[in-house]
C-alpha cells in the first residue's frame, strides 16, 4: 500500500490538504461541511515504492459566482500553459513568467509565499517552482526531472496570512 505523504510531516496532523474558499494551501481537513458556492482544493500526496506522487485539484461545489469559477479556471489555464510550455533546456524561474501573464492580464494575483517544487524520493526538494515573475529561482529543466507546478492564484492580493494552526 502507499502512505500519505502529509501525515507527521513536519507535524502536520492530517493525511492530506483541504483547502476551501480563501485558504491558499495546506489547509488541515476538519469537520465544516462543505457549503452549496464554496469551492475547494484537495492535495493528496502519497509515498510508494520509495517515491512521493502530488497531485491536487480544485472542484466547485453547487452554484458558485462567477468570481471564483473565473478563479478556477483561469488558475487552470496558467497551469496548462506552463506545462505546455516544459521541456529540457527551459528555465525554471521561467513558469512564473507563464503564470504570471496569464493569471495579471485577467486582474489575478499570483500568490508568491509558496511554490511548486521537486518530488522523488523525498517530498519537497529542489527544484522550487515559483509561479510568480522576476523570481530567482536556479535551474534548468532536464530530462528525467520530476517537480510539482501548482499556480496559487488569489482575487486581490497575492499576500497572505498563515493561520494559527501554523499550517493553513
Amino acid at each position: 500500500g502507499a502512505y500519505p505523504s502529509p501525515l507527521n510531516y513536519h507535524f502536520f496532523p492530517k493525511s492530506c490538504c483541504t483547502s476551501p474558499n480563501e485558504v491558499i494551501c495546506h489547509g488541515i481537513p476538519d469537520a465544516r461541511p462543505l457549503e452549496d458556492g464554496d469551492i475547494v482544493n484537495i492535495d493528496i500526496s502519497v509515498y510508494k515504492n520509495g517515491f512521493h506522487g502530488d497531485l491536487n485539484e480544485t472542484f466547485l461545489v453547487g452554484n458558485v459566482d462567477d468570481e471564483s469559477k473565473h478563479l478556477v479556471k483561469t488558475t487552470y489555464d496558467s497551469l496548462m500553459l506552463a506545462i505546455k510550455a516544459c521541456k529540457p533546456g527551459m528555465f525554471v524561474r521561467d513558469f512564473g513568467k507563464i503564470i504570471s501573464k496569464h493569471c495579471n492580464k485577467r486582474r489575478l494575483s499570483v500568490v508568491r509565499s509558496y511554490c511548486g517544487h521537486g518530488i522523488g524520493e523525498m517530498f519537497h526538494c529542489a527544484p522550487n517552482v515559483p509561479h510568480y515573475s522576476k523570481n530567482k529561482a536556479i535551474g534548468i529543466c532536464k530530462p528525467g526531472m520530476v517537480f510539482t507546478i501548482e499556480p496559487m492564484i488569489n482575487i486581490r492580493s497575492f499576500r497572505d496570512k498563515t493561520w494559527p494552526d501554523g499550517w493553513t
